[in-house]
């Protein structure tokens, strides 16, 4: 029977009973609808920021498209080819999105987050757009650093952040190689 004491057409079928929805003692509807509404806002929150850190990741690529000048770089054997960046970075930035929404959402090394974005999203202009691979260098140092700095913070606090940051720093520190060796060649 249902609720109301009703039998609907999924009891007439089967025999099951539907369950009424959980509260928790003493929370009534309101505490329900309360958790929806937390729910809710975490799925803006966590979907949001991944949105927005893989869109800006995306535009800032899209302004800065390597190009005539990049091709005619002298670069190493280990260099992926170019259709490999696009898919790499996009899972990345939705993990450093993911990250980025925990630490709003639960506290943490916020500035350590907000730091590695900066120089993330600076390096793609300086080294495509103003075509300096050494100064380019620079900022994905600072970036290799603070990525290593967050996941050493976080370690102990929040280790599923931490060890979502490791990819992101493996991929950066190959990106570092790749770019020191662009800058000694060229």
């Amino acid at each position: 029977m249902g609720r109301d004491g009703d039998v609907n057409a999924t009891e007439r079928r089967t025999g099951a009973t539907i369950p009424a929805p959980t509260t928790l003692p003493g929370e009534g509807k309101a505490g329900a609808a309360g958790r929806t509404a937390d729910g809710m806002k975490a799925v803006l929150l966590y979907g949001g920021l991944m949105a927005t850190v893989v869109v800006m990741g995306a535009l800032i690529g899209i302004m800065n498209a390597p190009g005539e000048w990049y091709d005619g770089l002298r670069k190493p054997v280990f260099t992926p080819p170019g259709w490999v960046f696009g898919p790499v970075w996009t899972v990345l930035y939705a993990i450093i999105g993911w990250v980025g929404a925990r630490k709003l959402a639960r506290g943490g090394s916020g500035a350590l987050w907000v730091l590695q974005m900066a120089l993330n999203f600076a390096w793609t202009p300086v080294f495509f757009g103003l075509q300096a691979p050494e100064a380019a260098l620079a900022i994905i140092l600072g970036l290799f650093w603070a990525i290593l700095a967050f996941i050493r913070e976080e370690w102990d606090r929040d280790r599923l952040s931490a060890v979502l940051f490791l990819p992101y720093a493996g991929w950066v520190g190959f990106a570092t190689v790749l770019n020191l060796s662009i800058a000694a060649t060229n």
